[in-house]
């Protein structure tokens, strides 16, 4: 039977293990697929605790298993589906969780591989990528804005930089002092994250910022919407709606559509984007990759290496 890691209830680490399960089978609209490649998330562990629990499929039924993007190759395809095959090359976003031999993808969340792009970055795009492409395009800014990006040196701060610095915006990406070199490597103005960061972001931005992209919640979102006049202009992925709500910003708006997938892997592909996969684990290792993620201070993207 093949593996996967999964956990066991809400909780902590404790909750996790690597198990056999049932190879799904692909219903209307969907594609099996072995995996190559998972990406690693923090909504990940973020499930697993408990903080974030399903929105559309009603409790959570136990063991589960984690991760939630994926590439590989299509094994079998579900009833009604058109323009996949097997043997396909693709990536997208799970149904059935991603750190995992086999795995099913709804054909709306799928995209096919281009041969430019390799499965491990492809792993990477479908969460990260695509939630800072989306956020960018909602924004809407023209080319000279200025965009303020806090959690700028994790997974979708740095594709949100990558992203708004090839529309042409120039960027201020706020992160640890210990990502400087990285942030600044992307294209973007590093300010120091800390007491007092909005103080070092208007100095940095004397003529203000257009919009702030908010990727850490909390005081932090608070403080960079004092940095704005049009507050419009403030939208988060970081904080819940009613948090940014309250300070006249939004939510990101997910598309989460096969269009956005081939969009970001077009950039990769480009030039424009690089998903920096900085560590690689193999799945018997998943726990410590999660464990790299949920510590805070990865650099770029975690990936597991399902299959060679």
């Amino acid at each position: 039977m093949p593996k996967a890691y999964v956990f066991t209830r809400y909780g902590g680490p404790e909750t996790e293990a690597l198990v056999e399960v049932e190879r799904p089978v692909p219903g209307p609209g969907q594609l099996l697929v072995a995996v190559r490649v998972a990406g690693v998330n923090p909504v990940d562990w973020k499930l697993r605790t408990g903080y974030r629990r399903p929105t559309d499929t009603g409790e959570r039924v136990f063991p589960a298993v984690l991760g939630s993007e994926v590439s590989g190759v299509v094994e079998a395809v579900g009833e009604g589906v058109d323009g996949f095959a097997v043997g396909d090359e693709v990536f997208g976003n799970t149904l059935t969780g991603g750190y995992a031999e086999y795995t099913l993808l709804p054909v709306a969340l799928a995209a096919h591989k281009p041969a430019g792009l390799s499965f491990a970055d492809a792993a990477t795009l479908p969460v990260a990528a695509a939630t800072a492409y989306d956020g960018v395009h909602q924004l809407d800014l023209p080319v000279g804005a200025t965009l303020l990006v806090t959690g700028a040196g994790g997974g979708v701060g740095a594709a949100t930089v990558q992203i708004a610095r090839a529309l042409g915006l120039r960027v201020v990406g706020v992160a640890s002092a210990g990502k400087k070199d990285f942030v600044e490597s992307l294209g973007a103005l590093h300010v120091p994250s800390g007491p007092g960061w909005s103080d070092r972001a208007q100095a940095a931005a004397p003529d203000g910022v257009d919009a702030v992209y908010d990727l850490v919640g909390g005081e932090v979102l608070t403080e960079a919407a004092k940095l704005l006049t049009d507050r419009t202009k403030l939208i988060t992925a970081g904080a819940p709606e009613d948090d940014v709500k309250s300070l006249g910003g939004a939510r990101v708006t997910r598309a989460r559509t096969s269009a956005v997938l081939d969009a970001v892997a077009r950039l990769v592909v480009q030039g424009d984007l690089d998903p920096h996969v900085v560590q690689r684990f193999p799945l018997a290792e998943a726990g410590e990759a999660l464990r790299t993620v949920e510590d805070g201070h990865a650099r770029g993207k975690v990936v597991i290496e399902v299959a060679g």
